[in-house]
């Protein structure tokens, strides 16, 4: 019997629905446009369907009229940005995920005791810019960033290092693992936070999408493509000897290569809606004639508050 298997747990994570919520309640209460820096969260229909309520995604402050409403996406800023928003006396509200903030604050920390801070993540990425200047060079203190394992062993620094360690919190967990074994091994007095900075959502995405690899013949990963999260579970699921795509809909489906499958696999990243994925199983069940099946069940049950002007 041919079918479609959902993974679970799968789709929007809590620090994106509190994003997407406190720009949505931003609407309600002051009206558009609404300007938020950067897309709110890496999705392509997410921010079309922003876009048409009025939000106006921007790139700088400085395209914020004085009387404006601006919103930081879920990725988070440097305090440069911040403090801008403060000389400028904006009205701002801060989407930044709450685990984000934790690597943010970690961070200030290590930079305050005078350490060396190393961040494991991918050059370019908003998260990473946002991270890296939370960094503070007034107490002696200098941030590298290591995106793989040649750059962890060829980092040239003293051995004996004191150095504090944070991660992007979208990353592979077995290639992030990977790394900080070769840094744990190069500077003894690496100081490693309790958990690991890679959040909740994206670890669960990641052991879902394992084991659905290895339930089906194909693997289709709703997401866009410049989400980070949804990338890796892309690469994760073809690691497992599956292949897959990355789609942002049902028309980026290349229908012809799927005629062949037997049982096709269904994922979404963090920040992929859940109404996206039923679109999708439901158009390839009715073309097919797949059945539709849930493996495993969602059992995340996190919420994060939004700021209190908004509740």
């Amino acid at each position: 019997m041919k079918k479609i298997i959902l993974a679970n747990p799968r789709g929007f994570c809590a620090g994106v629905d509190r994003a997407i919520d406190i720009v949505e309640k931003a609407l309600i209460k002051f009206g558009s446009p609404i300007y938020v820096r950067h897309e709110v969260v890496h999705n392509k229909l997410v921010v079309q369907n922003l876009q048409s309520k009025g939000v106006i995604f921007i790139n700088e402050l400085d395209e914020v009229p004085n009387d404006g409403v601006v919103i930081f996406s879920a990725h988070g800023v440097s305090n440069q940005v911040e403090n801008a928003a403060k000389t400028r006396k904006l009205r701002y509200f801060d989407a930044t995920c709450p685990l984000v903030s934790k690597v943010h604050h970690q961070v200030e920390r290590y930079s305050k005791l005078g350490k060396k801070v190393l961040l494991i993540g991918h050059k370019g990425h908003p998260e990473v810019e946002g991270t890296m200047g939370r960094h503070n060079p007034n107490f002696g203190s200098e941030i590298y960033l290591i995106q793989d394992q040649d750059e962890a062993r060829e980092l040239n620094i003293p051995r004996n290092s004191e150095i504090g360690l944070v991660t992007q919190t979208t990353l592979s967990l077995d290639d992030t693992r990977e790394i900080i074994e070769i840094l744990k091994q190069k500077f003894p007095k690496l100081e490693m936070p309790r958990n690991d900075d890679i959040c909740y959502a994206t670890q669960n995405r990641q052991d879902a999408v394992k084991q659905l690899a290895l339930e089906v013949d194909f693997v289709i990963v709703i997401g866009s493509k410049n989400s980070s999260n949804s990338n890796r579970l892309k690469e994760l699921a073809e690691r497992c000897g599956t292949p897959a795509i990355l789609v942002d809909e049902f028309k980026d489906i290349d229908l012809k290569k799927l005629e062949v499958f037997n049982s096709i696999g269904l994922t979404a990243g963090a920040s992929a809606p859940e109404a996206t994925v039923q679109e999708i199983a439901k158009n390839l069940a009715e073309l097919f004639n797949f059945d539709i099946k849930n493996l495993g069940q969602n059992k995340e049950n996190i919420f994060f508050k939004l700021p209190p002007e908004l509740r």
